[in-house]
Order: structure tokens, then sequence, then C-alpha cells
């Protein structure tokens, strides 16, 4: 399996009934990632926005070797599926990202809106380890078509800022040929009542 870690803002597990936010960080992964703009700002409604988005996605995730999928970048928000080898990358990039893309887009915008990404709970960004290759489909499937659901385009490749870079079935087949699925280890809520471990 490699290197895994979980990195959270707290030690305390449970707040209620909610889980904390936790970020996962895993070697030899595919993983869907995604984030929304504080407040819903329509923060890249504008092309200089989006290209500013882009431009430093492009240069992180190049530098933090790790290699996009598909993504689509929407007004306020924005959703990614690749493959990171060394899953230690993953905060880093994501650091660089956010902190270059905010400082950047809040210069184009009116007022500053800061802080640009963060949510309830401190949360900046949502990642998931895809575990199998339903999973897989499935998340690549939920990118191409933000901007269907959002009445944009009815085909996927008319909308300019909706991007897949490879051949999904190949790169499902590299996943599974170096061990990035399926990942054995079950979320414990898609386990059936009477499993081990449910």
């Amino acid at each position: 399996m490699g290197r895994f870690r979980i990195s959270s803002a707290t030690k305390t597990v449970w707040w209620g009934n909610q889980h904390r936010f936790e970020h996962w960080y895993r070697d030899n992964t595919v993983y869907f990632v995604t984030s929304k703009v504080r407040d819903g700002l329509h923060a890249f409604k504008t092309e200089p926005a989006k290209r500013i988005f882009w431009d430093r996605f492009e240069h992180y995730t190049k530098e933090y070797e790790f290699e996009p999928w598909v993504e689509s970048l929407m007004d306020n928000h924005y959703h990614f599926v690749g493959y990171l080898r060394r899953g230690e990358q993953l905060g880093r990039m994501m650091q660089r990202i956010h902190g270059s893309v905010a400082k950047l887009v809040n210069d184009l915008l009116p007022s500053r809106h800061v802080p640009f990404w963060r949510f309830a709970g401190n949360q900046d960004y949502f990642d998931g380890c895809l575990r199998n290759e339903t999973q897989v489909r499935k998340a690549s499937q939920y990118v191409l078509r933000q901007a269907i659901r959002a009445r944009l385009v009815s085909d996927w490749r008319e909308y300019p800022h909706t991007r897949l870079h490879v051949d999904l079935d190949e790169r499902i087949r590299y996943a599974r040929e170096v061990g990035a699925i399926p990942i054995p280890l079950a979320y414990r809520r898609y386990r059936r009542a009477g499993e081990p471990g449910s």
C-alpha cells in the first residue's frame, strides 16, 4: 500500500454525530478533489479569473507530480480526478494552488474575499481516495457533467473549462496494474448489516 497518513485540524474524532473533517494522504492513489469559494461567490465568473486558476493548477500539479485525468472549473467551485504516486504531495500541492489562486483572483475582484476558500469547520477542500473502478468512473462522469448539470451546455465537450486529459479506460487499467485500485479497505458505511465490521 505504501505510506498513509491522515491530517486533521483536531484530535477530537466526533463532534455530536459528525465525524471530524480530515485529509487522507495515501501513496499510489486515484483522488477526487473538490472545493468551493467561500459563500459561493462567483469569483471565477470572468475568463481572466479562470485563466489564473488553470495556470496555477497546471503549474502545481506538474510540480507535485499529480497526474490530472479530468477536471471542471465552474464560476464558484471546481472538481478534479487524478493519480498521485506520493500522497504526502497532496497537502502541499493544494496549499500552493489555493494560496496563489486566492491571491491572484482577489487582485481582480472589486473587493477582497478573505478567507477565499474556507468554510464550515475550517475546511478548504475535500479529497477522497477512489477505491475501485466504479468509484473512478462515477467520479469522472460527475466531473465531466458539471456544465451539463448547470445547463450551460448539452455536451461537456462544449464547455471550455471541463477537461479530459487521458484515455480513462487506459488509466484505469494502469491504476489496477500498479495497485492503486482496488483499495482493500472498505468504507464502514458501505458494508451491509451483518458483514464483518458493520
